[in-house]
């Protein structure tokens, strides 16, 4: 199937405090980084199993701006760029940079955010937006779909008769019938 062009932009921090699917995987235990790390996770793996129904493109913006550190590292998971804002630089400004720039080529542009500035920036771009709620919701609905789509397992009792050879198991029997 041929995608038109349509590009996913996700504020992921934002997402991750807003949104209602993410809530229990960081409020369960203490916030350490391999929880945040498992959070991200999570998160970039529903942006892969959303973005496949339509989208040409996907982008999860992490906001490392304050962190002197940071290069604004860009790396592919699963088909999905996954950018760490530069230092000194806000996501929601590198969010705003790749709607405006998907734009100019002509693409549709969707981004997750319930960041209201973010939402009215993009709005005045022709940008589509969805709140991280309503985005858990289609999570959720994602999840569902594949648990329905796989079916019901049926159960096979695993027995000893179900796991000799044929020959093994008639002797047996032989031998009990006797008895």
């Amino acid at each position: 199937m041929k995608h038109r062009n349509k590009i996913l932009i996700v504020d992921g921090y934002n997402i991750l405090r807003s949104g209602s699917r993410y809530r229990h995987l960081r409020e369960s235990e203490d916030f350490t980084y391999e929880v945040l790390n498992r959070v991200r996770e999570a998160l970039i793996n529903d942006v892969i199993a959303y973005m496949g129904r339509d989208y040409r493109e996907a982008v999860v913006v992490f906001d490392a701006g304050q962190n002197s550190e940071s290069e604004g590292r860009e790396e592919r998971v699963g088909g999905v760029r996954v950018i760490f804002s530069p230092a000194g630089r806000s996501a929601d400004s590198v969010i705003e940079k790749i709607s405006h720039d998907a734009r100019e080529r002509g693409w549709e542009v969707m981004v997750v955010t319930s960041d209201a500035t973010i939402q009215d920036t993009v709005f005045g771009l022709g940008v589509d937006r969805m709140s991280a709620d309503g985005f858990s919701r289609e999570a959720d609905l994602l999840d569902e779909e594949t648990r329905q789509e796989a079916g019901p397992v049926v159960s096979r009792k695993n027995t000893v008769a179900g796991r000799i050879n044929a020959d093994t198991l008639r002797k047996l029997e032989q031998l009990r019938d006797s008895m």
